[in-house]
């Protein structure tokens, strides 16, 4: 029996024991992990990555998304190996990025571990709640201007519309976890690709207008003042940081993998497929964004003033929102798994929270789903308060970006590389010292950002008007 065949064995082997242990039936395969991973990665950032390049330029914008998509490949494989213990095929599933913390490193970086990701996870909620709220304000005032011309007023009920898509989100969160909603992370991906599209053709088409003629620097827009230039650079590296982010839900959608292959080896072909779609899409959408505008790309593409015609930019708009409330799903999923848990192992006796109802669904592969009414409650209000944040601060855009600085660091790249050295027993000696090195690098990036972030956050703070969506 060669290796590979050894290690299937291996795996197949594992995934009887989980069966007789109890444990859910996965099904999932490379694709639906791929378009797991697309469907996190590719969020509302991407409209933000023509502003991004044009404050980077033409050289060192390509080179930051290529940069950033090798990093976080690299590190997507170090935590895919990550997902059992201590032998990345026959160990102990680790059903959440947590829980694989807690398998190789102390209990003081699985506290900070959690807040990180709990953290990113949550705020990601409450910046696509906002973003898929500005999309349908987008669209109902370009369809006013339309109907009514350019003096209309056409003032569009914010929160109104956030308050439906939040029914919507509370609706999807019933369904137990992201194996039940498959569909739906096919459908936002497919989605995410529709809106990059559109962006990217109507970016051509606006750069060929100008006879294919390349706007923009070398070096990037000019700013009033070095420190203004300093703060736009970092914080576009922040978005394009923010942008690859996915290690926070990398542990959970390869729990959703069928064995054999082992969880890992698929996992790292479905992190490769997914990163190398959206590094594609990303240096598409953002080089030809920067050629159409310029220095004065928005930060929002579709927002660009004389972009295409009404329709399309409506239609794009549109499938923003479609895949939003799918990639809500897949930052929220784990925040609720963990939350139940945590409710079930405090009062495991309680009759509220063992009682459960199965109910039947047409859309699902089985038919049917239980649900347990603390659950249906608990998730309820979590959806709720990050609605209530949301209004709160309408600007939260800003503050993602801070998550983002420093939850790339830790999360994509400190704890994969430190349960990477406890996996594998490295000691000091190259192999080490390089690893340290790129973790230290990426240490300082993040708190770069962080402080161009916050910069950004103390504007935001003098304009901001809370409960009013701004767009």
């Amino acid at each position: 029996m060669d290796k590979h065949a050894a290690a299937d064995a291996a795996a197949a082997a594992a995934a009887a024991e989980d069966v007789e242990t109890g444990e859910h039936e996965r099904k999932g395969t490379v694709w639906t992990a791929t378009a797991h991973i697309v469907t996190a990665v590719i969020g509302s950032g991407v409209l933000a990555l023509a502003w991004s390049v044009a404050q980077l330029g033409w050289v060192a914008g390509p080179l930051a998304l290529v940069g950033f998509a090798c990093v976080t490949y690299y590190t997507s494989t170090l935590l895919a190996n990550a997902y059992r213990a201590p032998d990345p095929v026959t160990g102990a599933r680790n059903h959440t990025y947590t829980d694989a913390v807690r398998s190789y490193l102390s209990p003081r970086e699985v506290f900070m571990c959690g807040i990180a990701q709990y953290g990113n996870l949550w705020g990601t909620m409450v910046g696509y709640t906002i973003t898929a709220t500005i999309s349908m304000v987008a669209i109902r005032r370009s369809d006013c201007v339309h109907e009514n011309g350019q003096g209309a007023r056409c003032d569009a009920p914010g929160t109104v519309l956030m308050l439906a898509f939040t029914v919507v989100q509370v609706v999807l969160s019933q369904f137990p976890g992201l194996e039940h909603i498959t569909w739906l992370s096919v459908v936002a991906a497919v989605m995410s690709f529709a809106y990059s599209f559109i962006g990217l053709a109507l970016s051509v088409t606006e750069w060929a207008s100008h006879g294919l003629r390349p706007d923009g620097r070398i070096a990037g827009a000019t700013a009033a003042s070095s420190s203004k230039k300093t703060w736009d650079v970092l914080l576009a590296l922040g978005n394009i940081a923010f942008a690859y982010t996915f290690a926070e839900v990398l542990i959970e959608i390869q729990d959703t993998l069928k064995s054999p292959p082992s969880e890992h080896k698929t996992m790292k072909k479905a992190a490769m497929y997914g990163i190398g779609a959206t590094t594609i899409f990303y240096i598409s959408v953002g080089c030809a964004g920067y050629a159409a505008f310029g220095s004065d790309a928005p930060g929002n593409i579709l927002t660009a003033p004389g972009l295409g015609p009404f329709w399309l930019v409506d239609i794009a708009n549109m499938c923003l929102i479609l895949h939003l409330i799918g990639a809500y799903q897949v930052y929220a999923q784990p925040i609720f798994a963990t939350a139940e848990r945590w409710i079930v192992s405090r009062w495991p006796d309680t009759k509220f929270i063992s009682s459960a109802y199965t109910v039947s669904i047409p859309l699902m592969q089985r038919g049917s789903v239980t649900v347990a009414p603390y659950k249906l409650v608990l998730r309820t209000v979590i959806v709720i308060a990050t609605t209530v944040v949301a209004m709160m601060i309408p600007f939260f855009n800003a503050v993602l970006g801070l998550l983002g600085a420093f939850s790339f660091w830790p999360l994509t790249v400190y704890f994969p590389i430190s349960m990477h050295i406890a996996q594998g027993k490295i000691t000091k000696g190259t192999k080490w010292y390089l690893l340290q090195g790129l973790s230290m690098v990426c240490l300082m990036i993040s708190v770069a950002v962080g402080i161009g972030s916050v910069s950004d956050i103390v504007d935001s703070l003098k304009v901001s008007t809370p409960f009013k969506t701004v767009s």
